[in-house]
């Protein structure tokens, strides 16, 4: 057959690479961003007790009512900010399926959307698959930071989008104040919509706290915000996720969602609805987090790599320009192979694949296995 492909650039995913080449090499896999170790039990027993009770077939179209409500009763606690669950909280299928619906809803041939590199691969391909027009704005390790000034000058009448991620994966940066007060007065008075990919938000260090496009109210009226409840739960398998906007963008919102998913997990659904009732299932995640963070930065402090602070997320950004100066997909294939840890080449993530010469690795992993893999870093 011949065809024309809509995706002529898109191959298989780095992600599916890495783990792949993690399995066949028996490498500790610290590429792919899902955690190895368990699931809180009282939340697999929820999901039992919902199976168990009948919760089996199709939930409402935008999620049930009480997570929905949940989630707005969380968002109120959090930033003391207010969306309506009837008309402005829709339930995912993960938030890679948000930001997929919402790009669909809005973005129409040659309509321009900025995104900031390195950034999470669903992103372009979904602008592409729409007609639109990907503006990349590449941020310069180490810090990651944007110019405001710069995106300013990016913006003009075809810019329908801007798309950013808090905190940032693959950098594991943040955004401050400051960057969103900036995005809220370059998209004031335009008909930019801004995707604020959030999944990471309980996810963040050094008593920081996470800066949502909800706390900003001129930013929150024109914005998605996505999350996912399989980062922050551990369940990443689940691909559950949510997304909050004002009511006529979420009104668009889901007429794409219906004919995309329809509905999605419904047990799922309602043990979320519980577990959220406790608020420490998500509060206590930064400390959490951070003591591993600081685990595996002090085990590798003495080793030949260089350690970019991560600020949020599970990822850390680890700088090998003083062992070798090999691509770093070259450099992250031999430390698969030849070593047996595998982490995620971030050139791939830039524009024109620059190469900074800089990995990442996840470390939601058990203790165990980042001392295993601090110990094949410390001998390279």
């Amino acid at each position: 057959m011949n065809h024309i492909s809509k995706l002529p650039q898109v191959q298989l995913s780095i992600f599916a690479k890495m783990t792949a080449l993690a399995n066949k090499h028996k490498a500790i896999n610290l590429s792919q961003g899902f955690p190895n170790f368990k699931s809180n039990s009282k939340l697999i027993d929820l999901v039992s007790q919902a199976m168990n009770s009948g919760y089996n077939q199709y939930a409402p179209m935008p999620g049930i009512l009480p997570l929905r409500e949940a989630i707005a009763k969380k968002l109120d606690f959090l930033y003391n900010s207010t969306y309506y669950p009837e008309t402005e909280i829709t339930i995912t299928s993960g938030a890679t399926q948000a930001i997929y619906s919402i790009i669909s809803a809005f973005i129409k041939p040659n309509d321009e959307v900025i995104i900031f590199k390195p950034a999470y691969d669903s992103y372009e391909p979904t602008v592409q698959l729409n007609g639109g027009i990907v503006v990349p704005i590449q941020l310069k390790a180490p810090d990651y930071k944007i110019d405001w000034n710069g995106v300013k000058q990016r913006v003009n009448d075809n810019t329908k989008m801007i798309i950013i991620n808090t905190p940032q994966n693959p950098c594991a940066t943040i955004f401050s104040e400051s960057d969103l007060l900036q995005l809220q007065d370059i998209t004031r008075n335009t008909n930019i919509i801004v995707l604020s990919d959030e999944v990471y938000e309980h996810i963040i260090f050094d008593e920081e706290k996470h800066q949502s496009v909800c706390l900003f109210p001129d930013l929150k009226s024109r914005s998605f915000l996505v999350a996912s409840f399989g980062k922050t739960f551990h369940n990443t398998g689940w691909k559950m996720g949510y997304c909050c906007a004002p009511e006529e963008l979420m009104e668009e919102f889901r007429k794409v969602h219906q004919f995309t998913v329809f509905s999605v997990n419904h047990p799922i659904q309602i043990a979320l609805t519980e577990y959220l009732k406790e608020p420490n299932h998500y509060l206590e995640l930064s400390q959490f987090y951070q003591k591993k963070r600081d685990l595996f930065t002090n085990m590798i402090k003495d080793s030949r790599f260089k350690v970019i602070p991560s600020k949020g997320t599970y990822f850390m950004m680890l700088d090998y320009s003083g062992i070798s100066n090999e691509k770093d997909i070259e450099f992250a294939n031999r430390l698969t192979i030849d070593f047996g840890l595998a982490s995620i080449p971030i050139s791939v993530f830039n524009e024109d694949n620059l190469d900074e010469k800089v990995l990442r690795f996840c470390f939601a992993k058990k203790d165990d296995t980042l001392k295993k893999a601090a110990e094949i870093l410390n001998k390279i």
